[in-house]
């Protein structure tokens, strides 16, 4: 029985030797203040993420899972490097899935996912009140608290962030699937494009499938893109994934295609084609990869020149919950709410 793992990668190792030097991978962290070069083995990872104490499989079976999935997906990464384009009908779904993997695995994810279950807590106490809160904790949990852990429960549910909440790695690894299986549609359904570079180099980030927006409705702002509210798998305009340092991934608007031609066969890679890299592109690819990161960015030890100079701040949480109703931090404004006639 081989030993239990315990530094789990949420970026593959095989990903990252893409961009590596002799195994040795530059790590910047956002916003760029700090750089520094390590193994890949240590880079992108975390003692124990996707640990599922007592599994009767063991432990680590999910991040054995996952290696698994790693494990399809390198000799795909090995043909593209070898030329090999366009890809086999199985090698592109293998790749697709790997894709679709790479955006739900990381530990942004997960601190999604709790900023989400914080803020919904936060809605709901805001709906009852400080004097619900024993009612709340009754109906949602079965719990009975008494008057100090009530008001402790209104107060920590009141801060900007909401409650301190929680999300175990079954939580996360059960998402995991299901938003999995989800995006294959709107990552296979694309087509694609193989950009190659040759003097010039790809970076990538603890978030390497970025979405990109339609350029026209993009609000630039000096060297970042910022993009519009709404933005997602179904009407992105595009997806870029860096492969490695020379070899860039964009999966263009599905849209050109739609009312002329059977998704199956975009799907099948039909469509897909290569171009040989330039600056516009490198530049494309790095911006977009650059904005788009949670915390950290990561490039061969050689490449620090093609990483954006202006680099944003970190960005834990990657996606928020907005809209709801506002926290009462009052009780007047909770009496006046409970009072106020119907509409």
């Amino acid at each position: 029985m081989s030993p239990t793992a315990k530094r789990h990668h949420h970026v593959p190792q095989f990903y990252l030797r893409g961009f590596a030097d002799d195994d040795q991978i530059t790590t910047v962290r956002l916003p760029g203040d700090r750089t520094y070069t390590a193994s890949v083995r240590k880079t992108a990872a975390e003692n124990g993420f996707y640990t599922v104490p007592g599994h009767q499989a063991g432990d680590d079976v999910f991040e054995r899972l996952f290696s698994e999935v790693e494990g399809a997906a390198a000799p795909v990464f090995r043909k593209l490097g070898e030329g090999v384009w366009p890809l086999e009908v199985q090698d592109r779904a293998t790749l697709a899935s790997l894709i679709a993997l790479q955006v739900t695995r990381g530990p942004e994810q997960r601190r999604n996912m709790q900023h989400m279950k914080a803020r919904l807590t936060q809605i709901e106490l805001s709906m009852v009140g400080r004097d619900g809160v024993k009612d709340w904790a009754k109906k949602r949990s079965g719990l009975v608290i008494d008057d100090a852990t009530a008001e402790l429960i209104w107060e920590q549910a009141m801060r900007t962030d909401g409650p301190p909440v929680s999300v175990t790695a079954i939580d996360h690894i059960i998402q995991i699937g299901e938003m999995t299986e989800a995006l294959m549609p709107y990552i296979a359904g694309r087509p694609w494009t193989l950009v190659r570079f040759d003097r010039r180099s790809l970076i990538t980030s603890d978030t390497p499938v970025v979405l990109v927006p339609n350029p026209d409705e993009t609000e630039d702002e000096g060297d970042e893109a910022f993009l519009p509210q709404g933005i997602g798998f179904l009407n992105a305009w595009g997806i870029t994934y860096p492969l490695t340092r020379k070899l860039g991934l964009l999966m263009s608007d599905p849209m050109v295609l739609a009312d002329r031609v059977d998704v199956n066969r975009v799907a099948r890679g039909e469509f897909d084609h290569a171009e040989q890299g330039t600056t516009q592109y490198e530049r494309f690819f790095n911006l977009h990869t650059a904005m788009n990161a949670s915390i950290s960015l990561f490039h061969h030890p050689d490449d620090a020149r093609f990483v954006p100079e202006a680099l944003p701040d970190p960005d834990p949480v990657t996606m928020r919950m907005s809209g709801g109703p506002a926290p009462y931090h009052d009780d007047d404004r909770v009496a006046a709410a409970r009072k106020a006639p119907p509409q």
